[in-house]
């Protein structure tokens, strides 16, 4: 992967910026993207078994398929961005998603959901990190960490706030009518923003440039797929997400039975909260740090308070150690996409970060089944997360190992 020089920079520091208006629209983006397509799963899964009886496993098979499937088509996202403009990829992505909200609502039989998880993974690659990061990368060089960063709170907005009001919505009008409700909001107020704030971006970053396209694609991903800088990010990562969604998904089982469900579920949020601080406080210093030692340090402080978490019960320690782990959380999504830009050719980076989310969902994909078959066969959480663990230790160290290739300058 040749290396060429940037092109001149705006200044992106400037309030007046016209990408910082792009940040929001993505903070609107991932709001509904995190909150439909990956918060929501889970009360898709317990509305869809009260609804009809299916069994968790049918239900939960399908959002297995939503993961994979999307997997497969995030690879492609880049070359989208690319070839169509963020423009309307963007609408494409809101449309994708509001129809997969409509068809969730309406499913009556199995064979429906699978359906609608196949439209939802389109959806889901069009509002998710990929989408996000090529999207920011065309507006932002130097303060791409902080805008990635700042934007992706909207996923954790969705989470915290787009999920609760889902839930009181079915409450409310019951489940087919709140998706149809969150399905139109979404439409009316996505795409007028789309439509006004997100336009060309400016030739300084690279567009022209990327459009040119120097290289396929396909030879992009085949070349990407034998450098050992590309692969031990994108290992490392992959490695660490599978176990941070594993133990995520677990963490209430896990602690219910040693300090009680409401404690349970406040470390929780406190992770979640941890989450965002940590997003926010980092976004402040992220684009000047070693982006691999940090990464490093990140698994490594999920190894330690995951340590204390197994072996600890006390009620405070147990919360200060989801605070801990919940402090990277939220960054371990954001640093692929700072290490590719500052080691490839930009002219590559939406390719390459779509080619890294798409290997890094397929492996996440699997982490809550294979704990959950670990915890089975052992009896208990230890083993699977003393795994996890390892798995985080190993990242560790395979992400400070940096290709011949990285750049210098």
């Amino acid at each position: 992967m040749l290396d060429n020089p940037r092109p001149l920079t705006v200044d992106e520091s400037s309030l007046r910026y016209e990408g910082w208006r792009i940040v929001a629209v993505c903070f609107l983006l991932a709001t509904f993207g995190w909150g439909l397509g990956f918060y929501g799963q889970s009360v898709y899964v317990a509305e869809l078994q009260r609804l009809h009886g299916w069994p968790t496993s049918l239900i939960s098979s399908g959002t297995t398929f939503f993961y994979l499937f999307g997997a497969l088509i995030v690879v492609f996202v880049g070359e989208a961005v690319r070839t169509l403009g963020p423009r309307i990829c963007l609408i494409a992505g809101t449309l994708a998603m509001a129809a997969a909200a409509l068809a969730i609502g309406a499913v009556r039989e199995p064979w429906q959901l699978y359906l609608a998880d196949a439209v939802l993974a389109f959806g889901w690659a069009g509002t998710s990190l990929a989408m996000i990061t090529n999207t920011l990368s065309l507006w932002f060089d130097h303060k791409r960490g902080m805008a990635i960063s700042l934007a992706l709170n909207g996923a954790s907005f969705g989470g915290i706030v787009g999920v609760p009001l889902l839930i009181a919505a079915i409450d409310n009008v019951g489940f087919s009518s709140a998706m149809f409700a969150t399905s139109g909001a979404m439409l009316v107020l996505m795409v007028p923003v789309i439509l006004i704030f997100v336009g060309r971006p400016p030739e300084s970053h690279g567009w022209h440039a990327a459009a040119a396209k120097p290289q396929s694609s396909a030879q992009i991903r085949k070349e990407a797929m034998r450098d050992t800088g590309f692969l031990t990010v994108t290992i490392a990562f992959a490695l660490v997400l599978f176990a941070q969604v594993g133990f995520i998904v677990h963490l209430i089982s896990f602690l219910d039975p040693v300090i009680g469900r409401e404690r349970a579920a406040v470390a929780v949020a406190v992770l979640t909260a941890m989450a965002v601080v940590g997003r926010v406080l980092f976004s402040m210093v992220i684009d000047r740090l070693n982006q691999r030692l940090a990464a490093a340090l990140s698994f490594l402080s999920q190894a330690f308070a995951l340590s204390v978490i197994i072996n600890l019960h006390g009620d405070h320690v147990l919360i200060a150690a989801c605070a801990l782990f919940g402090f990277s959380v939220g960054n371990l999504i954001t640093m692929p996409s700072l290490i590719v830009q500052q080691e490839f050719d930009p002219r590559s980076f939406g390719v390459l970060i779509s080619l890294n989310v798409a290997i890094n969902q397929v492996t996440y994909a699997f982490g809550p089944g294979v704990v959950g078959l670990l915890r089975d066969l052992s009896g208990g959480y230890a083993l699977p997360f003393y795994v996890c663990i390892a798995l985080q230790v190993i990242a560790a160290a395979m992400i400070m190992v940096r290709g011949r290739r990285a750049k210098t300058s």
